[in-house]
């Protein structure tokens, strides 16, 4: 057991990143507005999910870079490295600034629905002291620099999260043979489209890229420590799939026609289910807050220091800058119960552009012998990236064009 955590990690934090808070309401929809069915979707998002992320530790484990400071390297124009610099740092760093009011959110929703009456007011302004507890945790625990001990907390969070969710799938003693077909029969029922783009958009996420790289080079430093690598891609990932799986079987024992956050899906599931399905999901939801609090800003200065070409890592007074700001913002939208619709929008449109550019430039350089040697991708991960990268484009187009009709 002890060999076991001992060789898990940075993956557990990608499940962290792409398991927030959004992620739970999104699939809370899907279980409540289609039940098992697009349960398939899921499936098909760990999967490319894995294919990509196995690349981004591959990559950072052999290079011993990131992988924002490989792009920076290996695009020799000028002008397009700028351009790509550009694009790169506003999408992650101003999506993530904006995302992070939303991580918060969700955690803040958790926790009220265990602590209420957590709001009180100064002057006209009402203020809600949780969001000051979430982000002082998240500033705390970043402020740490320690990769080792910032990756035991995550852990032991994702494992509360992932307990809470699957025991409150459990509670509602769902269909198994339901399940199954859900999962290995594709169906896409009316008006479903659009869910299915946001649950492989939520899961396949651009910047889980870059921190991968980052943090994979954190743990790991030789070739032979690949195996130790893939299987933690493998293991964290399925569990994270797993975990939005189990929200999806929740929300689909409700009895909501609508469904706006988890805690709607708390609300729906207590009277069926008792107050313990509403604990586990108020839990689930802090943790998943808690955990994209602290990825997300992370990933930000993570992309910065690799596209800006510093040096020096986790304790640098400008790769600290960048993360407290990234968070101070999230606790300023969120204290302030701005939605910055706008700054989302922009972000939704970059990210959307942002996967295809990224796994294009990552099976690019997953193919260059000149920077992994050997360690190139074979047939089958190329045909399996390629289709991946098909269908980021597919998903890309989609969303910015899903933003654009809402102007």
């Amino acid at each position: 057991m002890k060999n076991i955590f001992k060789n898990i990690g940075p993956a557990t934090l990608i499940a962290a990143a792409f398991i927030g808070p959004g992620t739970v309401t999104l699939c809370s929809i899907a279980g409540v507005e289609f039940g098992y069915h697009l349960l398939w979707a899921m499936l098909l998002s760990i999967i490319a999910t894995i294919v990509l992320q196995e690349m981004a530790a591959r990559l950072g484990i052999i290079t011993q870079k990131g992988l924002s400071e490989v792009l920076r390297n290996e695009i020799k124009n000028p002008i397009f490295r700028i351009f790509s610099i550009v694009l790169v740092i506003s999408a992650i760093v101003i999506g993530n600034a904006a995302y992070e009011a939303g991580n918060i959110s969700g955690g803040v929703l958790g926790l009220a629905a265990i602590i209420p009456n957590s709001k009180f007011e100064i002057a006209s302004f009402t203020f809600n002291y949780l969001i000051f507890i979430i982000g002082f945790l998240a500033f705390v625990i970043l402020y740490i620099s320690n990769y080792k001990i910032i990756e035991k907390i995550l852990i032991i969070l994702v494992v509360l999260m992932s307990f809470s969710f699957v025991v409150t799938a459990i509670i509602t003693k769902p269909d198994v043979s339901l399940i199954i077909k859900g999962i290995f029969v594709p169906k896409i029922p009316d008006g479903s489209l659009l869910t299915i783009i946001g649950l492989i958009g939520t899961t396949v996420v651009p910047y889980n890229l870059f921190l991968h790289a980052s943090l994979a080079k954190e743990k790991w430093f030789t070739k032979e420590d690949l195996p130790l690598a893939r299987k933690d891609t493998f293991i964290a990932v399925i569990l994270g799939g797993i975990v939005s799986m189990s929200i999806i079987i929740a929300a689909s024992a409700s009895n909501l026609t609508s469904v706006h956050n988890a805690i709607d899906l708390a609300k729906g599931l207590e009277p069926l289910y008792g107050n313990a399905a509403r604990y586990f999901l108020a839990i689930g939801l802090f943790a998943a807050g808690i955990t994209s609090s602290i990825t997300a800003p992370l990933a930000a200065a993570f992309v910065v220091k690799g596209m800006m070409g510093w040096e020096n890592g986790l304790k640098s007074k400008r790769f600290k800058a960048v993360w407290m700001f990234i968070l101070f913002l999230g606790i300023l939208f969120s204290s302030m119960q701005i939605k910055p619709i706008e700054i989302i929008k922009f972000a939704q449109i970059a990210n959307g552009m942002l996967l295809p550019v990224i796994s294009a430039f990552l099976l690019w350089i997953m193919n260059k012998k000149d920077v992994l040697g050997k360690y190139t991708n074979n047939v089958i991960q190329n045909i399996f990236g390629f289709t991946i990268l098909g269908l980021a484009i597919f998903l890309g187009f989609k969303s910015i064009w899903k933003v654009l009709e809402t102007f």
